[in-house]
This record gives C-alpha cells, sequence and structure tokens, in this order.
C-alpha cells in the first residue's frame, strides 16, 4: 500500500475579531432586554384581550390601536439601542467586516459616531414636538389623552440610544456585553471548555 504524500495542514479560520472581543458595559444590557421582553408581553396581552373582546362582543377596545402603535415604537427605539450598543446596527457587512481588525474598529467607530449624532438631532427635534405638544395641549386622536404621554418618550430613547453609541465609540468598536458577565482570562476560558 502506498502512502498519500504528506499534505499541508488545514488553516483554521479565525473568528471574527468583533465578535469573541466584547467589553462589559457601565450600563446593563440588561435594562433593553427587560425592557423589550415587557413590552413584548404587554403587546401580547392588548391584543389577545381586543381579540376575546370583539370574538364575544362584536366590539373592540378603542384604546388598544393607538397604545398598540406607542408600545412597538417604544419597542423599536429600546430594541435600537440594544443594537447599538452590541454593534449589531444595520451595516452593509461586505464592507464593515471585510479587511484588517483596525479598518473594522475604524468603520465601527464612524457609524457609532454617525448614529450618535443623528439620535443627538432626533432628541434635538423630538424635544421641541414635546414642548409644541405641552404648549398647545394636544391630545391623541384615538382616546384623547394628551399627546406628550406618548412624545416625551422619543427624546428620551433618543438620547438613550445616543448614549449607547457614543459607548460604543469610547470602547473602540467593541460590542458591549453585560457587566454582570465579568471578563476572564484565556486560561480560565480554556479550562471551561477542556473536555
Amino acid at each position: 500500500m502506498s502512502q498519500p504524500p504528506d499534505s499541508a495542514p488545514t488553516p483554521v479560520p479565525t473568528p471574527h475579531p468583533a465578535a469573541d472581543q466584547t467589553v462589559p458595559s457601565r450600563v446593563p444590557l440588561a435594562i433593553e432586554d427587560w425592557l423589550t421582553v415587557i413590552i413584548m408581553a404587554l403587546l401580547a396581552l392588548i391584543t389577545f384581550a381586543n381579540v376575546l373582546v370583539r370574538y364575544f362582543t362584536s366590539a373592540s377596545f378603542a384604546w388598544t390601536e393607538e397604545v398598540s402603535v406607542f408600545l412597538m415604537i417604544v419597542l423599536a427605539m429600546v430594541a435600537g439601542s440594544a443594537a447599538v450598543a452590541r454593534n449589531r446596527h444595520i451595516r452593509i457587512e461586505y464592507f464593515a467586516d471585510a479587511g484588517p481588525e483596525k479598518r473594522q474598529r475604524a468603520l465601527a467607530r464612524f457609524g457609532a459616531a454617525m448614529v450618535a449624532l443623528l439620535f443627538a438631532l432626533m432628541a434635538v427635534l423630538s424635544a421641541r414636538v414635546l414642548w409644541d405638544d405641552v404648549q398647545y395641549g394636544e391630545t391623541s386622536p384615538g382616546i384623547g389623552v394628551p399627546q406628550w404621554w406618548y412624545t416625551m418618550w422619543l427624546p428620551i430613547l433618543s438620547i438613550a440610544i445616543m448614549l449607547r453609541a457614543i459607548g460604543l465609540m469610547r470602547r473602540g468598536g467593541r460590542p458591549a456585553s453585560d457587566s454582570s458577565e465579568l471578563p476572564t482570562s484565556p486560561e480560565v476560558r480554556a479550562e471551561e471548555h477542556a473536555p
């Protein structure tokens, strides 16, 4: 029997640099995670209650559509904050995740700066809308509550996303991990994954 010629060893693919190098966040990401769970649960309960009422009475709650739309907007903003902190916001991966690690980090910092700028502008403009709602006594179209009950959350959540983007820039483009997950040394990680 003949032996096959020695072949070159197969190179082991290296993991994406941004994926394994998370940095603990000062503000726990669990805040956004729990808010997402709570808002989703509220949306499900409101929708389920409205379906039951419509099925048994041929009428519906007047407030459900207005509150559901508000909760969906808040959900998008809260999830956007978590996505920015974890460096998972929308981007063109062909450009953002290719090339050397230094280039990837520079693009991540640039993207975070643009996100921070956008949401700073959104915070200012939505604060003006909030002021108008308070000043002119605007009420919501569906149930007639003060409109500022809804609009006050837009500048607050815009500032939260802006701060998460600034945190991403300060971490050098490295995604955040929850602060409760303390980083471990390579030796400890090797012991945890040993057979």
